[in-house]
């Protein structure tokens, strides 16, 4: 358990904090419980951490906070109790979204999306490929903050179908070990016509990718790397002063 010392004359808290992807690594456990005084922010946590975690430094732009499964900005107020999970960038995963361990059968999935009245279904799969960095890779391995990325994958699913003239979409995103030529992740969208489809789902994969907390984890024949993330959208990073909602525009 950490403490960060400071000067308020009010009770303390405590504060679960959680780590993922390479976060995770660097300070050696998946989570954390902090004492904090009252009236502490999202910031000070960052700042204890950077204190603890010299690799931080320089990092914190690129790193995104979530209070309560919630994205929110350095200078949100905490309270008891409260979960606080440091997001690294994510290699991302509706409406229908699912997060699962088992293979993703494409097929299957996309009988259940398909209506007579659909003009086009566009189906996009991200495939595990057999090399990274120029080296020869052996699999992949997926991570996540559940919860969250559940929860974020469904509003990003009913954000495609408000800002889209789509009928239907479909997110299912895999965790645990894939090996090479298996899906990762599977984007379906239906609508009349192709050009809507189209637009909505590449959005999603560009979007799922910049925001959705899941993490990967890319093994070679010599030792494995967590792969290099996009950075977060403005509003979302730990460098942001206010709190931003994510926009197809973005």
């Amino acid at each position: 358990m950490g403490t960060i010392p400071r000067c308020f004359t009010v009770t303390a808290m405590q504060i679960r904090v959680l780590f993922f992807g390479v976060l995770k690594d660097l300070a050696g456990h998946s989570w954390d419980l902090l004492t904090l005084p009252d009236e502490a922010t999202a910031g000070d946590i960052l700042e204890h951490y950077e204190t603890r975690m010299p690799s931080l430094k320089g990092k914190l732009s690129s790193i995104a906070v979530s209070v309560n499964q919630e994205y929110c900005g350095p200078e949100a107020k905490l309270h008891s109790g409260d979960e606080v999970a440091l997001l690294p960038p994510v290699s991302g995963g509706s409406a229908r979204a699912a997060i699962v361990r088992e293979r993703i059968d494409t097929a299957a999935e996309l009988e259940k999306v398909k209506q007579p009245e659909d003009g086009a279904a566009v189906v996009f799969e991200g495939v595990v490929r057999n090399h990274s960095r120029g080296r020869r890779t052996l699999f992949l391995e997926y991570e996540a903050y559940e919860e969250m990325a559940r929860k974020q994958m469904e509003s990003l699913a009913e954000q495609a179908l408000t800002q889209f003239q789509i009928r239907d979409v479909a997110v299912v995103h895999r965790l645990g070990r894939v090996e090479i030529g298996e899906t990762s992740v599977l984007i379906i969208v239906a609508s009349a016509h192709r050009a809507a489809a189209f637009e909505a789902c590449r959005w999603l994969i560009d979007t799922l990718q910049r925001t959705i907390p899941i993490w990967k984890k890319e093994h070679f024949e010599d030792g494995a790397v967590w792969a290099d993330g996009e950075p977060f959208p403005a509003g979302i990073g730990a460098g942001s002063q206010s709190r931003g909602a994510l926009h197809p525009s973005e």
